[in-house]
């Protein structure tokens, strides 16, 4: 089903025994973030591989300190479960993210119609299609209240997550920007560090949609103005991150919008790895299976969802950088303080006694991660289709979805994997992949007992391993240089006589499939059951 806004999923939430109501009075320094990371962390029963609450449920705040009547939505994707209900799947167990890459599939494998027949039989996907573009309405709950005057995004109970953060972080915006070329508009989850009640710091890192946007909005202001320095067409290039605010930089400004509480589907949107060409707003109405709802700003000309409980509008100047962080990042480790532009507020409107989504990331398993594996599961036809060597992958969760990943391959040729690796380091986010783990396709590339047996038996470190060189995740601390350092590859799958020097290789253990047939049908009369 399709959710129309915030509230009415909340209210599934907690019809389905998903949501828990907090009364108690709770400060939105630091203590939230110490019971949500208790909460996300909290074990599954003995004896249950992934209870529906793993993961625990999503918590309603009734009660913040210093925030009379405001209420904060916490954990809402943070089980399995939760994610295919966000998602419109249902909440049974026959609800599966697979259902969403089906559909994918079916879009993908569409061939032009070759006559009469099958011009009808197109017509409903057509149809389906046409269906879910977003639409302009005249007005929505996001207007209740306008406000244009003593703004103060402090008036909503902003976190500050961990002890080291250089303040209060808003962490679940739609981040709403339009392409100076093309008109596009794009929406990306950006975090924005709060200076003041009208400055917040906008997190675009350098690979970031939004951040392109800024550097065309630069390039352009900087077309025609012989006496602009070269840090100008440094700082276009590089865009916001580890560049200090010195030199000579064009005037000017891109409009921002931030929506603050949208409907599930919309808020999952905003972090697919989408290509820029395809809008978010659309990707939600596939998504849903029904239109996203779009109202104009006040000060800004841009559209946000009618429905979000809180929206603040303003600009980014292209002459003004800050310092923005520490924060305590998904990465399990503070990201470190470094230049980003600043977002100016010009406006907030919102819901009558708006509702405030945040999130809290930190070493997994939290929230993000059911984001990040609901991403794995329903990219994976896409990935296949720049990728058509994989059969599956995975995104173990001590990798924290940039770091490691698992892949299944039919292997029919020498050096396959390692061809495999460097098409997985040219697509995309997938670029920043530091560690490929490569195995055969009997191997579960989700059990990771299954893939470290196959590593550490099939690997030869000097012979198996491939060191590439190329950009890594700005948050990889580890790389010797900000966003430049080495991937490795490991092929542990069987080796070919072409793959370097290889001795004749073993059978690996495994039962004939007439025993295993005997004793499934035995099982019980063992009285091992």
């Amino acid at each position: 089903m399709a959710y129309t806004d915030l509230r009415e999923w909340i209210a599934a939430l907690e019809r389905g025994g998903e949501l828990k109501r907090v009364k108690t009075a709770v400060s939105p320094i630091l203590e939230v973030t110490e019971i949500t990371d208790r909460v996300s962390k909290r074990k599954p029963a003995s004896g249950a591989a992934q209870p529906a609450n793993a993961g625990g449920p999503a918590l309603l705040l009734e009660n913040l300190k210093d925030h009379p009547g405001a209420s904060l939505l916490i954990n809402q994707f943070g089980s399995e479960r939760r994610m295919n209900m966000a998602l419109g799947l249902g909440s049974g167990p026959e609800a599966s993210l697979e259902q969403i890459a089906e559909r994918i599939r079916a879009l993908m494998d569409v061939k032009s119609p070759q006559g009469l027949i099958d011009k009808l039989k197109m017509l409903p996907m057509l149809a389906e299609m046409g269906a879910v573009f977003p639409k302009i309405v005249s007005t929505g709950p996001c207007k209740e209240i306008i406000r244009k005057q003593d703004l103060n995004v402090l008036d909503f109970p902003i976190l500050q997550c961990w002890p080291l953060d250089a303040g209060r972080f808003i962490t679940l915006p739609c981040v709403i920007t339009r392409d100076p070329r093309t008109g596009k508009r794009n929406v990306g989850m950006y975090r924005l560090q709060v200076f003041d009640g009208q400055t917040l710091g906008m997190h675009w890192q350098r690979q970031k949609v939004g951040a392109e946007h800024y550097r065309d909005a630069m390039r352009r202001a900087a077309q025609g103005d012989s006496n602009r320095s070269a840090a100008v067409d440094v700082m276009a290039r590089t865009g916001g991150g580890a560049i200090a605010p010195e030199g000579d930089r064009p005037g000017g400004r891109i409009e921002v919008a931030v929506a603050i509480g949208t409907e599930p589907a919309l808020t999952f949107s905003a972090i697919v790895p989408a290509p820029p060409e395809v809008e978010e707003f659309l990707i939600a109405g596939f998504l849903r299976q029904k239109p996203v709802e779009l109202v104009k700003c006040e000060t800004v000309d841009l559209e946000v969802p009618a429905s979000a409980e809180i929206v603040l509008e303003g600009y980014v100047n292209l002459d003004e950088l800050r310092t923005e962080g520490p924060f305590g990042d998904h990465t399990g480790f503070y990201s470190l303080a470094d230049w980003y532009p600043a977002f100016h507020v010009t406006a907030i409107t919102h819901r009558r006694n708006p509702i405030y989504p945040t999130t809290v990331v930190g070493k997994p398993p939290m929230e993000d991660y059911y984001l990040g594996k609901a991403t794995e599961r329903i990219f994976l036809p896409l990935l296949r289709m720049l990728i058509p060597d994989i059969l599956d992958y995975s995104l173990p969760i001590a990798g924290v979805f940039h770091n490691c990943a698992f892949v299944k391959i039919k292997k029919e040729y020498p050096f396959q994997a390692r061809r495999v690796m460097h098409a997985i380091w040219g697509a995309g986010q997938m670029a920043f992949t530091k560690f490929i783990v490569v195995v055969d396709e009997h191997v579960n590339v989700h059990d990771e007992q299954d893939v470290l047996f196959h590593l550490f038996s099939n690997c030869d470190p000097q012979r198996d391993s491939e060191i590439a060189h190329g950009p890594v995740d700005i948050l990889d601390h580890a790389s010797p240089e900000l966003a430049a350092g080495s991937k490795i590859g490991f092929d542990a799958t069987v080796k070919l006589p072409a793959e370097g020097k290889v001795r004749p290789w073993p059978k690996e253990l495994e039962f004939d499939e007439a025993t295993r047939q005997v004793i499934e049908r035995r099982w019980r009369e063992y009285g091992l059951a």
